[in-house]
């Protein structure tokens, strides 16, 4: 019953997530909303975190038979990807090092202003 509840708890919040996302006009993903919504429900110990921590090591244990379905759809569609394959790896790998530079950047950037105070 524990469990059904974790889950509940956090199906509940993917739910006002995508209420969220139906209301509020950003380009921003639901799952985005649910996140920073459950973020802030752990941070103001309002929701603690031994509510979900169960079912949420759970479903992080189970994550990667959740990208099957994107693999096979890859798989599908191979025909389509095959021209422009060489364009698809430059561009992932060029926009993974952005992404680390811009978030080692932040980090070293919070960091500092964390220590001044």
């Amino acid at each position: 019953m524990k469990e059904f509840k974790q889950f509940t708890i956090i199906i509940l919040l993917s739910f006002i997530g995508e209420v969220l996302h139906a209301l509020i006009p950003f380009p921003v993903p639901a799952s985005i909303y649910g996140i920073l919504l459950l973020f802030f429900l752990l941070e103001r110990n309002i929701l603690k975190l031994q509510d979900i921590d169960e079912v949420s090591s759970f479903l992080i244990f189970i994550m990667p038979v959740l990208f099957v379905p994107a693999a096979v759809g890859l798989i599908d569609a191979w025909d389509e990807l095959r021209a422009s394959f060489a364009a698809y790896v430059t561009i992932i790998i060029a926009v993974t090092f952005i992404v680390m530079i811009v978030t080692g950047r932040v980090t070293q950037s919070l960091l500092r202003r964390w220590e001044e105070k």
